[in-house]
């Protein structure tokens, strides 16, 4: 961040600001604080100063020169110390935009990373070529050894496996993928050997496409800030116009220079928008730290007023309403067996152990919470796509899938505690101890704790019912949405389809907020009105691209912060009229009558300073706990 030459330049300026203020109120001679503060003028306006004389250039003026102007007409009159607060509020803004746009382009271009660039092409005879993943053409065949990323989208031609790809469709746990099964680019292979015929060239891929979405959306978000800059453009016109015309007018008439000269830099920094920019900052700004203090990470102003506006709330699934984390959820013991489900949990445990399958992990840890203790295996092997098998005290214990570890379909009992697992939303995981099935294990991500309530007070403030955005499958989409108290479900979306979705909702004039955490919902937050990311779990690219971060993972701050924005906002509608019936009283008395500089300096400060701390209201403690309710 501190390489960035606007920040570079802000924090000279600000520090040259602060070392003349000290001087000016030190009572040092004059010199030295001018000097300081002539310094500070140089270092945080020259760039500003450049671009807009190359806007000029292109017949355009731009604000950013029009404070340029209004600093240097205030050093003219010996208000230096105005001229030099302009220019670091200006030189400070600059330097927070370039940040932004910095980390968002990082962020896009790391995403990039996730796909190998190279990748292992078999020959017609099984010689193995090691290219660069983007001279795959489509047909050719690569070799994706246990734990390599797959290069490129393609089909499964040989080989089993499972396949973690919650970064394109946020599934929690790794699917399980044999001959026939489709495959993207940038997801990460298990234990197992895979054989993948390449289906789309590189530029093509699933992952590269969410790039191209993620820059897309953040160009078409940029747009919806014409409107500002035409407002921006007439009133630096207006402004300027009126400035010369204050200054010739009365000099074409034979007044003298000198007084024209002040009253034409009197009307520049009493017109000068100050105030009406310090009108907006302080309450969305102490609404930002106040959202901070209690784990929302608002990026901006311009997101703080935003959020205000949302109309309707959309979530993703995994790693958002749920925990991101499989969990062993239900034991169910077969009749058959003489054996408990806490001397069966003992033993999958002890021989998952060695395993870093998210399934293995989840039965070790259940069996460690219940207060087992894991004992060592022998001849322990992972088999890919089915599971694993190791001798636990005496006994040959086998985990995995149903329809791997079993020769036959399963029938009667065994049948129906599959069946029943899988129909309430759970990945099942047979047991078998000495070849005899003698459980089945419920394995499901758990719906967080506040997510219930949350889903309900959102509806409160918003007036519509949240929906759920998913790439999982709608059976499992389905019946978490139904304990989160949402009706609205849309499943088995690849990112592209995501924003599909908020696009036409927005097209219906719906303003939404996206909450999600994967790269696969990086494209939908960046089209979404505001996108807001889980800060625990997320992905660096979905952090990068949302507008906001709840960093405890807290869905209740959701409803909290749209709140608080709301409030935000009418503090700075107050502000508004404050400031701009200051500035018009001001403005009035310099045209109409002789408004003494000493005393129009102190109106437009005392502006400032009202609308300041009004807006600072929003720092309270009260105004978030007033928010929660």
């Amino acid at each position: 961040m501190w390489s960035l030459p606007e920040v570079k330049w802000a924090a000279l300026a600000t520090a040259l600001f602060l070392v003349g203020l000290v001087a000016h109120f030190a009572h040092a001679p004059g010199w030295l604080p001018w000097t300081f503060f002539l310094v500070c003028y140089a270092a945080g306006g020259w760039e500003p100063g450049l671009a807009g004389l190359g806007a000029l250039r292109e017949k355009t003026l731009d604000v950013d020169l029009l404070m340029v102007l209004a600093a240097i007409g205030a050093a003219a009159v010996g208000q230096v110390l105005d001229g030099g607060l302009l220019i670091v509020i200006f030189a400070t803004s600059g330097a927070l935009e370039a940040v932004a746009t910095h980390r968002t382009a990082q962020a896009v271009r790391g995403l990039l990373d996730l796909a190998p660039e190279r990748a292992v092409r078999l020959a017609g005879n099984d010689a193995e070529e090691l290219v660069d993943a983007a001279a795959l053409s489509v047909g050719d065949v690569v070799l994706v050894r246990p734990g390599e990323r797959i290069a490129a989208d393609g089909r499964v031609v040989s080989g089993a496996s499972e396949v973690d790809q919650a970064t394109i469709t946020g599934e929690p746990l790794p699917v399980a993928k044999s001959e026939g099964d489709e495959v993207f680019a940038g997801t990460l292979n298990g234990t197992g050997a895979l054989r993948v015929r390449v289906g789309r060239e590189a530029s093509e891929s699933v992952v590269a496409r969410i790039v191209a979405m993620v820059e897309d959306a953040s160009e078409t978000k940029a747009k919806t800030q014409l409107f500002i800059e035409k407002v921006e453009q007439r009133y630096s016109i207006g402004m300027v116009s009126a400035t010369v015309l204050l200054f010739a007018i009365p000099l074409l008439a034979g007044a003298a220079f000198q007084p024209s000269l002040l009253r034409a830099m009197t009307f520049m920094i009493v017109a000068s928008p100050c105030a009406v920019v310090l009108a907006t900052m302080p309450p969305l700004l102490a609404s930002m730290a106040n959202a901070g203090r209690h784990g929302v990470l608002v990026k901006s102003a311009v997101v703080m007023e935003q959020l205000g506006a949302t109309t309707r709330v959309a979530f993703d699934k995994t790693g958002t309403l749920t925990e991101g984390t499989p969990r062993l959820a239900r034991i169910q013991s077969l009749s058959s067996t003489d054996l408990s489900e806490q001397q069966i949990l003992a033993l999958a445990a002890s021989a998952e152990n060695p395993s870093e399958h998210p399934l293995a992990r989840a039965i070790v840890t259940a069996a460690r919470e219940a207060g087992h203790t894991l004992v060592g295996t022998e001849e322990f092997a992972a088999i890919p796509g089915q599971g694993v098998r190791a001798r636990v005290q005496g006994h040959d214990v086998e985990i995995g899938s149903p329809t791997r570890l079993l020769d036959d379909p399963a029938d009667g009992e065994l049948a129906d505690v599959i069946t029943q697992l899988e129909v309430s939303g759970h990945t099942a995981a047979l047991v078998r101890v000495d070849g005899k099935p003698v459980a089945v294990f419920g394995i499901a991500d758990r719906l967080r704790p506040a997510a219930a309530d949350a889903v309900e007070r959102i509806a409160t403030v918003t007036g519509t019912a949240p929906l759920l955005l998913t790439g999982d499958n709608q059976r499992a989409a389905d019946l978490l949405a139904a304990q989160a108290g949402i009706t609205d479900v849309r499943a088995e979306l690849l990112p592209q389809d995501k924003v599909e979705a908020v696009r036409s909702l927005e097209a219906y004039g719906q303003r939404i907020l996206l909450v999600g955490d994967g790269v696969n919902d990086a494209p939908a937050l960046a089209a979404a009105h505001t996108g807001v990311a889980m800060g625990r779990a997320g992905s660096d690219l979905a952090l990068d691209t949302a507008d906001a971060v709840i960093m405890r993972d807290d869905l209740a701050t959701i409803p909290a912060v749209i709140t608080l924005s709301r409030r935000a906002r009418t503090v700075v509608q107050a502000n508004l009229v404050i400031a701009s019936v200051i500035i018009l009283a001001l403005v009035t008395w310099d045209l109409a009558g002789h408004l003494p500089l000493p005393l129009g300096v102190l109106g437009h400060e005392g502006s400032t300073v009202i609308v300041g701390l009004n807006g600072l209201r929003m720092l309270r403690k009260s105004a978030w706990t007033k928010a929660l309710r």
